[in-house]
């Protein structure tokens, strides 16, 4: 069999070769050999030719002479994984020449085609805290009402879904929702496409793995080992889907087939069949599931829509709404209270209120007040917060219910579909009692919602709740790092960058922006063995670089002997590892003696001649670079931001987006350190975009940076 797939990936190269060969010789002709080439919003130019053979390429000329290369090779006798290699190599150049041709408005809002670094970084943190467990492959040919359910099944396992071929332009025309927020990722309509999905694998160990381009053997390790996917191939195996396959074969990429076709298993790359079938559609997607060994536990309310993180970006408009509540229409809030045991009835649902089933009607508002009642030996106080923040999303992943909003200003729709499908009021109570019990189970015992849905009851139970948020405000507003005498761990992102740790604390959130100390504090108790660790000071050795030495002691354990101490106040001096999912970077500049700051999602050129991405290629991996760090949005108006350098005056410029972002806390720290206008003396995109400009504009408004110590010494 192993012999019949290298003579269909032979022809199916020749071919491809062929193609490649005239675009390539017309667009030389055209454009000459110094016209810029690459794919679009990396940093790696062709990501799967640069890490596995360490070559970067940007230009024509540069394409042209590995393109000959994989030429020459293809034309010697070769093993059947390098062929497949070198079919991989070519799609990648042959579609980034496609791709130099302009496409309709259409097509490019339709299919998502190269999957950028921007994406990847973004979906860092739930790949690594399991709410992606998996990605799916699904290519080929198959009817909608076949296709559909497999789609769905997969959303409800939180699987990752990348469609390539004719179902995905099918999929499309039934206008369902998709992108990456619903776990359905629409690449193209070429099989050749699917190589966009491996160049997304094999980034994973450049982005997060910190491996080193060129390292061929390794990177292959590394996805075989850290990044769970399979596909799902639908119809006949052509030489093109059989080329494709082998070559995520190599990567430990099992692929499922409808037809029946012989298993096929290589014990050298993996213990598991790397080709293997299911005629049965209602079955493929558990054989895919146990092809590739994985354990997939999904927790879902007793309620009648589909549920899972694939809906929770879910929206549903005025006219599709069948009622709402809250949203500034009517009075609402939720409000989650720690309780006594013998004061809470387990799993009780209760909606209190007048002749309430009337006013359940398409086109209604009503008052809601969302009562939570929790009991259990471990709960503390200062889990509330953490579990009321999660109403949001516990609502949001039931398909058809919209959620935005916490506390008092929160807003409810629920669809006209879901109420087809049987969603009722108390269903609102079902969801948040059976999720925060399996979320929860730890510090959580009892559980009992109640729903107050007259405007009386609610106005009044309003008022207690906002008593108790400003009581908890209060409270952790006075929170520091010297108040604590633990700190706490994240090693969630270990799974793809085992040399970093990031150390957590009440006045430093995670830098991927997912966790605060209460948030870490809290998932300690629900999963003592989990990412989040205690991590406990020790003795304070700097205060104000931030080095303490158990978190010293702590990382270098933890990090494998790689990282020996950080300073958790510091950009300049040991400072803390990053992942690749950070919310932003913070890098120097050195001729305006202070730094800027950059958030993922911003595109454009920075004063340091670099891009986010470029900039994220520098400092992903575990890795410590002075002078360059990640961080999360929420740090950045702290009052340990960069203590050991300065501070906030160092902030000389940001993207406006962000600038708008953190405008009103960082407002209120450049009051309490008495620098006035300081927001505005904060460059941005609009200013400039160059370092040039960027200190003619400081000098201009006499930015505090400009009067300190040198941050360079």
């Amino acid at each position: 069999m192993i012999e019949q797939l290298v003579e269909l990936t032979k022809k199916a190269s020749e071919e491809l070769l062929n193609k490649t060969e005239q675009i390539l010789k017309h667009i030389l002709a055209e454009k000459g050999e110094a016209f810029p080439v690459e794919l679009p919003d990396t940093a790696y130019g062709f990501p799967l030719i640069y890490a596995l053979e360490g070559i970067k390429i940007t230009q024509m000329g540069e394409l042209h002479s590995f393109f000959n290369s994989i030429k020459e090779r293809l034309g010697s006798p070769i093993d059947p994984f390098s062929l497949a290699l070198n079919y991989l190599y070519l799609l990648e150049i042959y579609l980034s020449l496609l791709n130099s041709k302009e496409s309709s408005p259409e097509e490019q809002r339709a299919y998502f085609g190269f999957l950028g670094d921007t994406v990847q970084r973004t979906l860092g943190v739930q790949l690594v805290d399991g709410r992606i467990p998996a990605v799916a492959v699904l290519l080929g040919n198959l009817e909608l009402d076949r296709l559909m359910p497999i789609v769905k099944e997969l959303q409800e396992k939180r699987i990752l879904v990348f469609l390539v071929g004719s179902i995905s332009e099918e999929f499309i025309k039934t206008g369902e929702r998709y992108g990456f927020e619903a776990y359905i990722v629409p690449v193209g309509t070429e099989i050749e496409e699917t190589v966009y999905v491996i160049d997304w694998a094999v980034r994973a160990s450049l982005i997060f793995g910190g491996q080193t381009a060129g390292d061929r053997d390794a990177i292959i390790e590394y996805v075989r080992r850290r990044i769970n996917a399979f596909a799902i191939a639908f119809g006949s195996l052509n030489e093109k889907a059989v080329a494709v396959a082998l070559g995520a074969a190599l990567f430990a990429i099992p692929v499922i087939s409808d037809q029946p076709v012989p298993s096929i298993s290589i014990n050298e790359i993996a213990e598991y069949p790397l080709l293997n079938s299911e005629t049965d559609h209602t079955k493929i997607v558990k054989k895919a599931i146990e092809t590739r060994g994985l354990k997939i536990v999904v927790e879902k309310p007793p309620i009648p829509v589909a549920y899972g993180p694939a809906f929770e970006g879910e929206r549903v408009r005025k006219e599709d709404t069948f009622i709402e509540f809250g949203g500034q229409k009517t009075p609402a809030f939720e409000w989650v209270r720690m309780k006594d045991a013998s004061e809470v009835e387990d799993e009780k649902i209760e909606i209190v209120g007048t002749d309430w089933l009337s006013r359940y009607e398409e086109g209604g508002r009503m008052p809601l007040g969302i009562v939570v009642n929790v009991a259990g030996k471990k709960m503390q106080k200062d889990f509330e917060p953490v579990i009321e923040r999660q109403i949001h999303t516990f609502i949001n992943e039931a398909e058809g219910l919209w959620h935005i909003g916490q506390r008092d200003i929160n807003w409810i729709r629920i669809s006209k579909r879901a109420k087809e499908a049987g969603i009722g009021l108390e269903h609102l109570g079902i969801i948040i009692m059976t999720m925060t019990k399996a979320r929860f189970r730890s510090i959580v015992d009892k559980v009992e919602v109640v729903l107050y849905v007259d405007e009386k009851d609610v106005l009044t139970l309003r008022e207690e709740a906002r008593a108790e948020y400003k009581q908890r405000d209060l409270r952790l507003a006075k929170l520091t790092d010297e108040d604590v005498d633990e700190f706490y761990s994240c090693l969630l992102c270990q799974s793809f960058a085992p040399k970093h740790v990031c150390v957590i604390t009440p006045e430093r959130p995670g830098l991927c922006g997912a966790f605060t100390w209460l948030d870490a504090k809290a998932a300690y108790e629900i999963e003592p063995t989990g990412g989040n660790q205690p991590v406990q000071k020790g003795k304070l050795i700097d205060g104000l670089y931030g080095r303490y030495s158990g978190v010293d002691e702590y990382v270098k354990k933890h990090s494998g002997g790689e990282v020996d101490t950080i300073n958790l106040y510091s950009i300049m001096e040991n400072p803390m590892t990053s992942c690749g999912c950070f919310e932003c970077i913070v890098a120097i500049v050195p001729e305006a003696n202070g730094v800027m700051i950059v958030n993922r999602g911003y595109s454009g050129m920075t004063p340091v001649g670099m891009k986010f991405s470029t900039l994220a290629g520098m400092i992903g991996g575990g890795v410590q670079t002075p002078g360059f760090m990640g961080v999360g949005v929420n740090y950045i108006a702290s009052r340990k931001f960069l203590k050991g350098d300065g501070g906030i005056r160092r902030i000389v410029w940001m993207p406006k987006e962000l600038k708008e972002r953190v405008r009103e806390a960082l407002q209120r720290r450049a009051e309490e350190e008495g620098i006035r206008d300081f927001l505005d003396k904060i460059a941005d995109e609009t200013v400039c975009e160059d370092i040039e400009c960027l200190v003619e504009f400081l000098a201009q408004v006499d930015h505090p940076a400009l009067q300190m110590e040198p941050i360079i010494k």
